[in-house]
């Protein structure tokens, strides 16, 4: 079951990944909070019928939908939160920030459940911040030895605040619930949430105009990247735990690259393969770490 675990993260992980691909297409097309939106509307039509046909399940959302409308508050939250930031940030300083979401949960951790972070573990978690943002900033440190805060850095470290309480909210609110009727409670939390926020920044939907080659990348959204990763993600929570699953971030900006290779053509030089190589072994090293700590 732990190495099925291991297996539910990196699937996400990939998915994930190419969920930031199809953003960029997506993104100068119709506003995030209608395209998140639509992301969670669609997500639930594709799966209610799976939760319609079974009159257990039916019973089942009555036990976990409040708790799930909890999770979905952060789950949402972060996206909204990450959306907003992006109006005064960069990518660049969000992908850096990003990094820090292992750490946060970690500590968390210590805070809901009462497990230590060791110093071997802290050096890891570093080396894996290190590594990524040898990536980001394309293996040139110099950059990131510039890097400063503005206004909207600010408002994505609330929002990664909001991820790391996502993932330790699947481990604390988890009550034996079946699996596929939590995931479907949740993201009906997130349309909600997301709707309310629609409808109170009075923004226009604009679904209309996701049409021919978007439709691919908004079902990928919604489908892969939204359906399949809170599922394998709410399955690899309960099993491992929420640091060993958020430790997989370090992997993210390694794999976007590694898809921009495979579809687009990017290059990777040296200096970024050799962060990838530093960014997959603190990833590694943290999971036995972890492991030996269960």
């Amino acid at each position: 079951m732990i190495i099925k675990a291991h297996i539910y993260v990196l699937i996400a992980s990939i998915l994930v990944a190419g969920s930031f691909i199809a953003s960029a297409k997506l993104a100068v097309l119709i506003d995030p909070f209608s395209l998140i939106f639509l992301r969670f509307i669609i997500s639930i039509i594709v799966l209610a019928p799976f939760i319609i046909r079974k009159k257990d399940f039916i019973s089942k959302i009555k036990h976990s939908f409040f708790r799930a409308l909890i999770i979905s508050l952060f789950y949402s939250s972060f996206f909204i939160l990450m959306f907003k930031a992006l109006q005064s940030t960069s990518a660049l300083n969000t992908g850096t920030l990003y990094t820090l979401v292992p750490l946060l949960t970690a500590v968390l951790y210590i805070i809901f459940f009462k497990e230590k972070i060791t110093i071997k573990q802290y050096f890891i978690y570093f080396m894996g911040i290190l590594g990524t943002c040898g990536v980001i900033f394309k293996g040139n440190f110099n950059l990131l030895l510039t890097f400063t805060l503005n206004n909207g850095d600010y408002i994505f470290l609330i929002a990664l605040v909001f991820m790391s309480f996502y993932s330790i909210s699947m481990k604390l609110f988890y009550k034996n619930d079946d699996t596929l009727v939590l995931v479907f409670c949740t993201l009906l939390g997130g349309a909600i949430w997301t709707g309310l926020s629609v409808l109170f920044l009075d923004i226009k939907l604009e679904w209309h105009l996701v049409q021919n080659e978007y439709i691919f990348y908004m079902l990928y959204l919604a489908i892969a990247a939204t359906l399949f990763t809170t599922y394998f993600y709410q399955k690899a929570t309960i099993l491992i735990g929420p640091k060993s699953v958020m430790s997989y971030i370090y992997l993210n900006p390694a794999l976007v690259v590694f898809l921009s290779f495979i579809y687009e053509q990017n290059l990777i030089s040296l200096e970024v393969f050799i962060s990838i190589l530093v960014s997959a072994l603190a990833t590694i090293v943290l999971q036995f770490s972890l492991h030996k700590q269960r």
